[in-house]
């Protein structure tokens, strides 16, 4: 029924827009028992094939502080930049938004750059013409690797055991509420 994605919503709105964002995804492996994958035509349960066998991947979107503001649950192959597809239209007004190189993409950036945040992507070591970005902001990046870390403490949020994608995403807003809001 989502009371515990409003629950977090409702912590999450009310801590303000925040001057900096920071956003990121990471693999969450499922657990054997979690596997079985859907047919066609039936709710999907956000479980994908990668080279490490099925995951699931968590986007997040963080404040300067380091507490989660959005999460949103993909296929373990999706993309980066797909999961920032994802997530754009929910993002807090902020002055700047952090990424890694996963998601740097010429329309991200000039999507962000037409909402007023200034992209703090490094870009990728192929790109022939060299994008700039602030190297101090982008050090304020590793408070989104210590969120995922704590979430990851959890047991249940680390291994995937559910198979329904909102029982799993329920499992993750729990200790984020609890982690971080409260």
């Amino acid at each position: 029924m989502g009371v515990f994605n409003r629950i977090f919503a409702a912590l999450a709105g009310a801590a303000g827009a925040p001057e900096t964002a920071m956003i990121d995804a990471t693999h969450l492996k499922a657990h054997r028992t979690a596997s079985s994958l859907l047919k066609k035509g039936l709710f999907p349960r956000c479980i994908g094939r990668t080279k490490g066998g099925l995951n699931s991947k968590l986007h997040a979107v963080c404040d300067d502080q380091g507490r989660p503001l959005i999460l949103a649950l993909t296929e373990g192959q999706t993309s980066d930049y797909k999961g920032a597809a994802l997530v754009f239209d929910r993002l807090p007004n902020t002055r700047a938004l952090i990424g890694d190189k996963g998601y740097h993409a010429d329309w991200l950036r000039a999507a962000l750059v037409a909402r007023g945040i200034a992209p703090c992507i490094p870009p990728k070591t192929n790109r022939i013409e060299p994008v700039p970005y602030d190297r101090t902001l982008y050090k304020a990046r590793h408070k989104i690797e210590i969120m995922f870390g704590r979430l990851k403490d959890w047991r249940r949020v680390h291994t995937r055991y559910d198979r329904c994608a909102h029982t799993f995403m329920a499992a993750i807003v729990i200790p984020a509420i609890v982690t971080f809001w409260l």
